[in-house]
């Protein structure tokens, strides 16, 4: 609906302007706090139902909050301060002024004697342009195109960038050699170190091994077997007296069990152990030689099977380049003739689409009170031949405000007035189709009245169709149409 902002000079009515345009990221100065306040605050609430592009960019920025009935929601807060600081949040959440100004693109254009106009930039009359062509189908392919070229011709600098690759092919074959003679898995490096440290304490450990074996089963002086023995008999002699001794006994049965088995390894491991120079001396040089490596490569010994790896991965990558170039030369040719055909087809689209936008907003310029005016969407063919996401021109709307003027830069047009009307007409003319659900019109009836005025006022009922309009106005012709 159209709603209307009116009320005599000074009452505020472009304040709530300027206030939407603060909430949109525009820079703002310690004038804006009322005198003696420490702070200004201002909040905007936005529903998002008829809002896709601003959801989306909520949720893409983890910035999203759903409303009653799980309808998604959006809060945009700003503080200023006297100082001249200000910070802003979006649904509680702190952002950057150039995330407000993402996120307001998305949601709201202010038209009129503001710094704050989404129609002044370039890329934002081109996608105005191409929603009114209904390019979507069309445009997605340009520039999924254009993303499939850059990427090749990426990997083709690349690869161009390692120049003659024959020299550092040798030094990786020889280090993989070096590795390769190596037996490198983690188990094999784990059991030569637990065999490394045997064979440097045999000695030791044949001696400990010895002596236990004397003292718990040996057949010279006191052992641990004979002592559990006469223990064992002394107790079974007594133990009809007393019959939980029956149960220490056989506790000391099991006890003498245990201890059987731990004889028998015992005389295991001693039988294994032994003393050979020459294989401890193998040992030590097999381990020197992997110490050796590892220093060489920077890495500790169990990373080496990792190293050895992915020398042999770029050593296959390497050998590959000549014929991976050329195959991206033919694949870089495939993809700029893929996005030739589709920018030659988002072209004529636009050039069509640029005809009819143009007789549309120049007809209702001079319904607008701006007779003899006209309005012109040129196109300029981009002559890089370099496939480009956007199609392969660049348009800007013209406007000439009186008969006999050459068509300038919509963004060089000096009145204010003109200015919001034109831009009226340009969203008229659209009916809003750049998917901006609400838009501001501040004082475009300035320097109208009459039948005009009221032309003015039935354009923007009728834009109120379709979107949420806010407009600003001293005329009762403008006020009249409103919905609220």
């Amino acid at each position: 609906g159209l709603t209307v902002i009116s009320g005599e000079t000074g009452a505020g009515k472009s304040l709530l302007v300027d206030a939407l345009g603060l909430l949109s990221g525009l820079r703002a100065d310690s004038g804006v706090v009322r005198h003696g306040a420490d702070r200004a605050e201002l909040v905007a609430d936005f529903t998002l139902d008829d809002a896709p592009l601003a959801a989306a960019w909520l949720r893409e920025n983890e910035l999203d909050e759903t409303g009653d009935g799980d309808a998604p929601v959006c809060q945009i807060r700003r503080v200023i301060r006297a100082d001249g600081g200000s910070r802003a949040w979006v649904n509680g959440r702190p952002v950057t002024l150039g995330q407000l100004g993402d996120l307001a693109t998305r949601l709201v254009e202010i038209h009129g004697q503001h710094e704050h106009q989404a129609l002044m930039a370039k890329s934002s009359q081109l996608d105005l342009l191409d929603a009114y062509a209904r390019n979507d189908g069309v445009r997605e392919p340009v520039a999924r195109a254009a993303r499939e070229w850059s990427a090749l011709l990426r990997e083709r600098e690349t690869l161009f960038a390692q120049g003659d690759v024959s020299d550092r092919i040798g030094w990786l074959e020889h280090q993989h050699a070096e590795l390769e003679r190596e037996t490198l898995d983690p188990e094999v490096l784990s059991k030569l170190t637990a065999d490394h440290r045997r064979h440097a304490h045999a000695a030791g450990l044949i001696a400990a091994c010895e002596t236990a074996f004397a003292r718990i089963g040996g057949d010279e002086g006191p052992s641990l077997t004979r002592t559990l023995q006469q223990v064992r008999g002394e107790l079974q002699r007594v133990a009809e007296h007393e019959s939980r001794l029956r149960d220490v006994d056989a506790l000391l049965d099991n006890a003498a069990i245990q201890i059987d088995e731990a004889l028998s390894l015992l005389d295991r491991v001693r039988d294994d152990l032994d003393l050979d120079p020459a294989a401890f001396e193998q040992i030590e040089s097999k381990i020197g030689r992997l110490h050796e490596l590892a220093r060489k490569h920077r890495v500790a010994p169990e990373q080496l099977a990792a190293t050895r790896d992915g020398i042999a991965e770029e050593l296959e990558q390497l050998r590959g380049a000549g014929v991976r170039l050329e195959k991206l030369d033919v694949e870089i040719d495939t993809a700029r003739k893929t996005w030739r055909k589709s920018a030659d087809a988002l072209s004529q689209s636009r050039r069509d689409a640029a005809k009819s936008l143009s007789a549309k907003t120049t007809e209702l310029i001079g319904e607008l009170g701006m007779g003899g005016g006209r309005f012109d969407v040129a196109i300029e063919t981009v002559e890089d031949d370099r496939p480009d996401p956007q199609g392969g021109e660049r348009i800007e709307f013209m406007v000439a405000a009186n008969p006999g003027q050459p068509a300038r830069p919509l963004r060089k047009v000096a009145s204010g007035g003109e200015l919001s009307r034109i831009s009226l007409a340009i969203e008229v003319a659209a009916f809003g189709l750049d998917a901006v659900p609400t838009m501001v019109f501040d004082e475009v009836d300035s320097g109208i009245g009459g039948a005009v005025a009221e032309i003015v006022g039935q354009k923007l009922r009728a834009l109120g169709g379709s979107r949420q309009v806010l407009c600003v106005t001293h005329l009762a012709q403008v006020a009249a149409q409103g919905h609220a």
